[in-house]
């Protein structure tokens, strides 16, 4: 019933931007969280940021000021400046709180993630 596919990830060099993008898409109504979470092979996930619907904003200590999430009401973004190795991860969009069309609802979705590497 929602689809969450995330976009924009790719090779970058130590220092560099990237920007990751992510749309719900299906029969919902509207979304209480967006997140980011990432996942190095061999690490456990690791909660990245969250904003939710009012745009209220947490990052992880290990991004904060490096990092930016913004949202609308089906799509959110991940600004990533300064990115450094220990960045390098799969990107994960996770969505909290749908409200279904026709009134249902679902606790969350998440997409299939989105590799970034940053490597020199």
């Amino acid at each position: 019933q929602v689809q969450v596919v995330e976009s924009g990830g790719g090779l970058v060099q130590p220092g560099e931007s990237l920007k990751l993008s992510c749309a719900a898409t299906g029969s919902l109504d509207s979304i209480g969280v967006m997140n980011w979470y990432r996942q190095t092979p061999g690490k456990q996930r690791e909660w990245v940021a969250a904003i939710n619907s009012g745009h209220r904003i947490t990052y992880a200590d290990s991004v904060k000021s490096r990092f930016t999430i913004s949202r609308d009401a089906t799509k959110t973004w991940l600004q990533m400046s300064e990115l450094q190795p220990e960045d390098t991860a799969v990107y994960y969009c996770v969505v909290e709180g749908i409200r279904l069309q026709g009134g249902g609802r679902l606790p969350e979705e998440w997409g299939q993630g989105t590799l970034v590497i940053v490597s020199s």
